[in-house]
């Protein structure tokens, strides 16, 4: 049985790209397509909020630099086979990970501004309000 490494990046305003990849265990089999197909089922243009399904975010300006051309979502590259042991870190499966995707999908993906969510200390004095109390607006991507 070969696991399943899904790899994922940030690709900000500017192009500039950060990747990440996560292996999941594969019990059942499933091939790369069939994860593929499920997953471009759940996210709309491959766009999809790291830390609402647990994956580790790649976001560059999480070391400071935070730029106007960063936004918060992530991007599918691809999935692949792979004879590396599991690193999820939350010792899902590849099915249970799609399980989570789904769901969180049909819940909505929680954008967010980066600049915010980086000062949350600041008083906003005319920013637009998102509709939550943490600034937070489940959106369909």
């Amino acid at each position: 049985m070969e696991n399943i490494k899904f790899i994922y990046l940030y690709r900000d305003g500017g192009n500039y790209k950060s990747r990440a990849e996560v292996v999941f265990s594969n019990p059942a089999d499933l091939t790369p397509s069939a994860a593929m197909l499920e997953l471009e089922r759940a996210m709309t243009d491959g766009l999809f909020i790291a830390h609402q399904i647990r994956l580790p975010e790649v976001l560059p300006y999480l070391n400071g630099n935070l730029t106007p051309d960063d936004h918060c979502f992530h991007e599918l590259d691809s999935i692949d086979l792979t004879s590396d042991l599991p690193n999820d870190r939350f010792r899902r499966s590849i099915g249970e990970f799609l399980a989570e995707v789904t769901r969180e999908a049909r819940v909505g993906w929680s954008a967010f501004d980066p600049y915010e969510r980086s000062h949350p200390q600041e008083n906003f004095v005319g920013a637009p309000e998102m509709g939550s109390a943490t600034g937070q607006a489940p959106w369909k991507v």
